[in-house]
């Protein structure tokens, strides 16, 4: 027998595995008592265990007693019609809630439902590259990674914006507008951060998104925004679509799009709802038509449609006044809890007389690759190597302990 000839695939490039499932795989193998998961980006309550809200959960019992025969039917390519109606107003309205009757249609957008955010970022992504053509698109330094791998997918190169100040953890706003101004140019994407900016937990002020607002319309930038975490911020869906309110009601009108999320606000991490909202000037219904048909051109050639078993969830919520209040309290004591926790974390570190300077939001230690890793090794504490920690997976039982875990790490690190 002749010897086997080299596959076809044997000299594909290794790539890097993706550093947060990784993390969760780590986690999961490790049976250490005291083994904390500081880098996954769920909600874990105090006593350190996932669960669904309880308002989703009464709303998959009524689903359950409903025994909808339609309930495992296709939805539309371009979605359901009234989630997305649901979710557009849950961005673009200025209260909340907003009782089912009183939404109404915005003839400026044009939605599509998506695979969650990273759906909604990719679709967006790639009907951008597709028409208008970006040079490149703006990304903070650091951003999520997988904006990159996104981005990078869509043959559009990003490029980075100084966003993190590391000598005082804060906001680099002034070296942000600096690069911006003097390095994009008219027809570049740029993607910025609605609220809680991942990894950094820093968000611009009013006034800041105000003047970011100004360059993108004096430099003919396209705003791409990244809505993954509206309410679990600071409690409120209002507040927390300040920004993306203020770009949609610029004047005069500016065309941009935003990638919406319904993973970390509504806890339905694996059922994969979100939405894309693509802002026109251009309102006409051949221009929408064509738009819409485009997007479910691309929809229909990367997974046909979206799945409907979450997204029928949020949009039962979000149509139901008395629903809508009960998710608004969990919101609150979610978002809460976590600045509790970040709040216990901080003073537990300057108690210790850790070493560095521990403000900001702290979803953002500063923490080195080298200094993560003894954690993971030492103390069984999982974080991102960047030194994002999520602040969720702390609690009034491990806090301290992770606290004199980085306490004693920085210390071994400045003596050395």
């Amino acid at each position: 027998m002749g010897s086997i000839p080299n596959g076809l695939f044997s000299s594909l490039p290794e790539v890097e595995k993706d550093e947060v499932f990784a993390l969760i795989g780590q986690f999961r193998s490790d049976k250490h008592p005291d083994r904390v998961n500081l880098g996954v980006g769920v909600y874990f309550s105090d006593e350190g265990k996932s669960r669904p809200l309880e308002v989703v959960g009464k709303v998959e019992k009524s689903m359950h007693e409903q025994h909808d025969v339609t309930r495992h039917d296709y939805i539309p390519i371009e979605g359901d019609d009234r989630f997305l109606s649901a979710a557009r107003d849950l961005v673009f309205s200025p209260s909340f809630p907003t009782p089912l009757k009183e939404q109404k249609a915005d003839p400026r957008i044009v939605s599509v439902q998506t695979i969650s955010g990273t759906g909604a970022n990719h679709v967006g992504a790639r009907f951008l590259a597709d028409h208008l053509k970006p040079r490149c698109v703006w990304v903070s330094d650091p951003t999520w990674a997988n904006h990159h791998v996104i981005w990078e997918s869509v043959g559009v190169p990003p490029r980075t914006y100084p966003y993190y100040n590391k000598s005082n953890c804060t906001l680099d706003f002034s070296g942000m507008m600096d690069v911006l101004e003097r390095e994009s140019q008219p027809g570049d994407a740029i993607l910025l951060h609605a609220c809680a900016h991942n990894p950094t937990g820093l968000d611009p002020t009013r006034e800041q998104w105000i003047a970011i607002a100004d360059l993108c319309h004096r430099k003919r930038l396209f705003p791409f925004l990244d809505n993954a975490y509206q309410g679990f911020a600071s409690g409120d869906p209002v507040q927390d679509s300040w920004a993306i309110r203020y770009f949609h009601q610029y004047q005069p009108p500016m065309e941009m799009c935003v990638a919406q999320s319904f993973s970390k606000s509504f806890g339905l991490y694996g059922q994969r709802a979100g939405a894309f909202h693509l802002v026109l000037n251009d309102t006409s219904a051949n221009t929408k038509d064509n738009v819409l048909g485009n997007l479910a051109q691309l929809i229909r050639g990367e997974y046909s449609v979206a799945p409907r078993y979450g997204s029928t969830i949020v949009r039962t919520i979000l149509e139901s006044e008395s629903l809508s209040n009960e998710w608004s309290a969990e919101l609150q004591l979610m978002s809460s809890r976590i600045r509790s926790m970040r709040l216990a974390l901080y003073e537990e570190l300057c108690r210790l007389g850790t070493p560095g300077s521990w403000i900001g939001m702290f979803s953002y230690t500063g923490l080195t690759p080298a200094e993560v890793e003894v954690l993971k090794k030492q103390y069984h504490i999982y974080l991102l190597a960047s030194g994002r920690a999520s602040i969720a997976g702390l609690n009034s039982h491990n806090v301290k302990y992770v606290a004199a875990a980085i306490s004693a790490v920085r210390a071994k690190s400045h003596l050395n």
